[in-house]
């Protein structure tokens, strides 16, 4: 089933709406996927992003979307290839650290919502011109950071954001608290040494750390 652009950003607007962080994982070996998901939806974290750099990463999807209460979407989108296998595999919405005009129609003729990747004001009007006004700022720290994403909403404020890129809990609040951003992407929730020694006690609690940063959102003056 097809979808608009204007239908991709309204969806990827609820997903990135459910949560302050959007966990970002590289996962080594699918049988970790869904005890890893399962740990960060009960943290609070319910929609995740499983990038596909990886061997696993297909298989962490198709493990991850049968844990109740979890959005799972597949990272790195860069091909027309990676947008059915990612869809085949069962993810609900796709990342993509930029935009081609390939990319955007295989996403469309799917029906996967992509969350498309813009860095200046030139690459995040012409996905506005096309219908996408839900957008990832990335790489964000390499891009100026908050003080940069503040700039470019001045002049276009029906586009939010998901900065992605060099976000950890201490610059995160920075992020949060501009109004132009509905969520970040970090990968801080889930560090492979936590991941490795099966601790998900312990990404529980960062994901629930994580998930309280939501409440801390302040308007940037």
């Amino acid at each position: 089933m097809s979808l608009s652009p204007k239908d991709a950003s309204r969806r990827t607007r609820e997903i990135c709406g459910l949560a302050p962080i959007i966990p970002v994982l590289v996962i080594e070996d699918a049988t970790t996927a869904r005890p890893l998901a399962e740990a960060l939806v009960a943290g609070g974290l319910p929609a995740l992003e499983v990038t596909l750099r990886t061997p696993a990463a297909l298989d962490a999807i198709r493990a991850m979307r049968e844990v109740t209460g979890g959005h799972v979407g597949a990272g790195t989108l860069i091909t027309p290839e990676d947008v059915r296998a990612a869809k085949s595999a069962g993810a609900t919405f796709g990342v993509s650290p930029g935009a081609t005009d390939d990319l955007l129609a295989a996403c469309a003729a799917e029906g996967l919502p992509l969350l498309p990747g813009a860095a200046t004001a030139s690459e995040a009007m012409r996905l506005l011109a096309g219908g996408y006004d839900m957008l990832k700022f990335f790489p964000a720290e390499a891009s100026g950071g908050a003080a940069a994403l503040k700039f470019i909403g001045a002049p276009l404020p029906q586009i939010a954001f998901c900065p992605t890129g060099g976000i950890d809990l201490e610059n995160a609040p920075g992020y949060l608290a501009l109004p132009n951003v509905l969520c970040a992407g970090g990968s801080w929730v889930a560090p492979k040494a936590l991941v490795s020694r099966q601790d998900w006690a312990g990404i529980e609690a960062l994901a629930r750390e994580a998930a309280e940063l939501g409440a801390a959102q302040r308007p940037v003056e």
